[in-house]
Order: C-alpha cells, then structure tokens, then sequence
C-alpha cells in the first residue's frame, strides 16, 4: 500500500500545487460566499433590533404587522445561518481534497477516489447554500412591500 519514503522533486510539487489550484480558487469564491452571507446577517440582525422597540410601543393592526416582520427576519436569520453552516462545510470539504491531494503524493498512495467523493460532498454542500440563499433571497423580496396607502398619497400644493 505504502511505497517508501518520498523523494519528491520540484516538478512533482510543482505538479501537485497546479492540481491543488482549482480547489483553492474554489475556496476563494465561496470565502466570498460567505462574505455576502454574513453582511445579510448583519443587516437582518440591525432590523430586527430596529423592530423590536417599535413593536413593544405598538397595539392593533400596528403591533401583529410588527410582529409578522419579526417573524419573516427569524425565519430568514435561520436560512442565513443555514447557509453559512453549509458553505464551511464545503469549504472544509474543499481544504481536505487539497490535503489529500498532497498527502497521496507524500506518502505514495492512492486516494483518487476519496478524492474524489470529497469534491463531490464539498460540491453538493455549497449547491445546498446557494440552494437555500435562493429561498432566503425569495422571502427578503416578498418581504419588501410598499403599503398601498403609501402609493396613494399625494400631497397639497396650496401651501
């Protein structure tokens, strides 16, 4: 299984380096992912504490559409969160092919196809993210509405 130690040249790193750049700029690019990810968060979280005094000064039909907002940013604080958690995983996934990839050349064995399978679980998981982004995406535009009394207001030129 194991051949002996390792006499690796220049060439053989250089060879490995090259192989291990695709996963790299992968983990680049979902670095970025969750750049984005946490910047919604953070914007989802400041709402959320702007809502909070409003709705406890709030009664009636003021109050449950306070409250209705709280519950679509919990909700979507969730899918965030779900989303980050899926992309480390990815990321995660996407640093061991990288390990393995030299780890097979260091000690001479072969590990193609738990290379592999990792690539393809690193894949699915950060496809899942994005996945759920979509469905968190979808509910932060449906949550935008402009209120209908607002649309129809028109202001007195007489003054």
């Amino acid at each position: 299984m194991f051949e002996s130690s390792p006499d690796l040249s220049v060439n053989t790193v250089a060879e490995i380096v090259r192989l291990a750049l695709a996963p790299v700029f992968l983990l680049s690019g979902i670095g970025a992912f969750l750049n984005v990810l946490a910047s919604r968060l953070s914007r989802i979280v400041d709402r959320s504490r702007q809502i909070e005094p409003l709705l406890l000064g709030s009664r009636g039909s003021e109050h449950d559409r306070w409250v209705n907002d709280l519950k679509v940013l919990d909700r979507r604080m969730s899918l965030v969160s779900w989303a980050t958690g899926l992309a480390v995983t990815s990321a995660v996934l996407t640093c061991l092919v990288v390990v393995l990839l030299f780890a097979a050349n260091l000690i001479r064995t072969h590990l193609g196809t738990e290379i592999a399978w990792l690539f393809i679980a690193s894949m699915l998981s950060i496809g899942c993210a994005f996945a759920v982004f979509l469905i968190e995406t979808t509910i932060a535009g449906r949550a935008v509405r402009v209120r209908s009394e607002l649309l129809q207001h028109t202001v007195d030129e007489g003054d």
